[in-house]
């Protein structure tokens, strides 16, 4: 959890350093730290007890003594400055799309804006139009990003709340007597933004247990303190709910807070026509008797139903499937075969091509595809022409040393305005894949980026739309487009879409993917990932597949490596 802490901390400097117009490759070190830090496995306090924090990508001496302080003193003091110097309430407009760095210190200097309730006022008001840059469609734009703001403030990204939910399970578990421990509620459904946190757990010692929970490091308040239930409020305003259980109706609770609210009714109204009732207890019958409820195969056998996987729990035919026997074999991690979109030192991410590739390998995949930035996305370092070539050279190079694992030569190529590729056919032609993807003007009406996205989707030589509805989560809204007409495009081209993996995008959403796949588009499953401790993210495109009804065979990055190849020669060649 301090990891996800100190995380959050760099982050704000870095939003502190580009509010006041710092050098850029500074903003970005802090940026790349905090990437670092948040997918690091193991908690920092470890790392920094043995002398190794310098191992860790992008963490250099001045970035490790900070860390080094705040282990200490649970603040830093460089940031502690900087607070006092700019309103908090200023960095926060940074969070709301459509106000940059700049604009927000325009808002503060010229209008006295010092957070984003007054920001809202004045747009309402339209007392904004007149700032030099800002025109009264700007407010309309600013209005619609502070909803999407306020929206990721109310929930949690799952990328978070799971890394922290999963520590408190293992705290829980070195600190008190647990017999049983499990998720349930929305994260365990793998839901891309959760509420609170729901925890069950049976134990011979449900007052340890109890002491334990709302003892932990990570709790600023205890908001309900109970024998068998407790609610705590972490650093992140999440809220975690411990609720302690009898053995014998575990399984009956672990259903009743993992199912969605529809999905728990639709049971229940299958088991009153069977003369039975299912509660948080168990399965009884009308005289009392106790049928089950120690698992949730009994709860789910009791209604003459197989289980059913938490990601499907949403009353979105997962019930009629289930007694059709037509439940969806779904996939999972383990049939991963590589990863198609990563980013090396080629543009914007941290690791050497090799270095990548040791990474990659270490995940126990087969493959995997260098697809770094083409040339119009210039503040990522996208690749000119001279640049590209020495990176297909130096990728084809280092893959004549490799005998047990594949690159693909790849790159995220931008979409133009018009709909026209980044780079000329004579360049495409020298990649193995081509990804396509959109980094620049989300503003566009609904019909123009409808066909530029079409038309990008349409080039013969591309083979996979990249995040396709350009969201991030609770900070920037998806571009206004026309996601059928997208899929039939890639239809009739043979694309694929992507589900990128990041827990900032998990984007195709999931109603979106489930849409692709039963239209018979090809999707793949990528983390996106700049540094080594983003490989793991891997597993947030993986829920996003299962809660989207997505097996193995509707995804091309867990095919065998001959089949891949094969594939993206015959889309080339259509």
């Amino acid at each position: 959890m301090v990891n996800a802490e100190i995380a959050m901390l760099f982050n704000e400097i870095g939003d502190f350093l580009e509010l006041k117009g710092e050098n850029a490759f500074r903003v970005r070190a802090y940026r790349r730290a905090a990437q670092a830090l948040e997918g690091l496995a193991e908690d920092l306090t470890a790392v920094a007890a043995r002398g190794e924090l310098l191992a860790i990508p992008g963490i250099g001496k001045d970035l490790a003594a900070k860390i080094t302080e705040y282990l200490a003193r649970r603040s830093i003091e460089y940031l502690e400055d900087l607070r006092r110097e700019i309103p908090a309430g200023v960095i926060e407009l940074i969070g709301v799309h459509g106000v940059g760095p700049k604009t927000a210190k325009l808002l503060y200097e010229r209008a006295g804006v010092d957070s984003v309730e007054k920001l809202e006022e004045l747009a309402r008001d339209h007392k904004l139009a007149g700032i030099p840059g800002i025109q009264a469609k700007t407010e309309e734009n600013i209005l619609r990003g502070i909803a999407v703001w306020r929206s990721g403030r109310e929930r949690t990204p799952i990328g978070t709340a799971l890394g922290l939910a999963e520590a408190i399970v293992q705290q829980l578990r070195d600190r008190a007597p647990v017999d049983e421990i499990a998720l349930a509620g929305s994260v365990r459904r793998m839901k891309e933004t959760v509420k609170d946190v729901d925890i069950l757990v049976t134990s011979r010692e449900p007052a340890r247990i109890m002491e334990a929970f709302i003892g932990l490091p990570v709790v600023v308040d205890v908001l309900v303190r109970g024998e068998t239930k407790s609610s705590v409020r972490l650093r992140r305003n999440l809220q975690v709910d411990l609720r302690v259980v009898q053995p014998e109706s575990f399984g009956a609770a672990l259903q009743y807070f993992t199912g969605a609210k529809q999905h728990n009714i639709r049971l229940r109204e299958i088991a009153q026509r069977r003369n039975l009732k299912i509660n948080e207890y168990g399965v009884f019958q009308e005289d009392g008797t106790r049928l089950g409820g120690a698992t949730e195969e009994e709860v789910y056998g009791a209604v003459g139903l197989p289980w059913i996987p938490p990601e499907l729990r949403e009353d979105a035919g997962e019930i009629e499937a289930a007694a059709a026997g037509c439940l969806p074999q779904l996939i999972a991690t383990e049939n991963i075969q590589g990863d198609l979109q990563l980013h090396s030192t080629w543009s914007d991410g941290a690791l050497s091509v090799a270095d990548l590739a040791d990474a990659v390998r270490a995940q126990g995949y087969r493959y995997m595809a260098v697809t770094d930035h083409s040339q119009s996305t210039a503040i990522a370092g996208g690749m000119g022409p001279v640049k590209f070539m020495a990176m297909v050279a130096e990728v084809r190079q280092l893959q004549q040393r490799l005998t047990d694992f594949h690159i693909f030569v790849g790159c995220e190529v931008d979409i133009r305005a018009d709909g026209s590729l980044d780079y000329e056919d004579e360049l495409l032609r020298q990649l193995d894949l081509v990804q396509v993807s959109i980094h620049s003007g989300f503003k566009m009406s609904r019909d123009e980026m409808t066909a530029r996205i079409v038309r990008g989707v349409r080039h013969p030589l591309v083979h996979i739309l990249g995040h396709p509805t350009g969201r991030v989560i609770g900070q920037r809204a998806p571009y206004d487009v026309d996601l059928e007409t997208v899929f039939q495009a890639a239809r009739e081209s043979g694309a694929a879409m992507e589900i990128n993996a990041s827990p900032a995008r998990l984007d195709l959403p999931d109603v979106s993917a489930r849409r692709a796949k039963d239209l018979g588009i090809p999707l793949t499953i990528s983390t996106d990932a700049h540094v080594a401790t983003e490989l793991p993210y891997m597993r947030y495109g993986v829920a996003v597949a299962r809660r989207a009804w997505v097996g193995a065979p509707d995804v091309l990055n867990t095919r065998p490596l001959r089949d891949l190849k094969s594939w993206l020669e015959r889309k080339r060649g259509r």
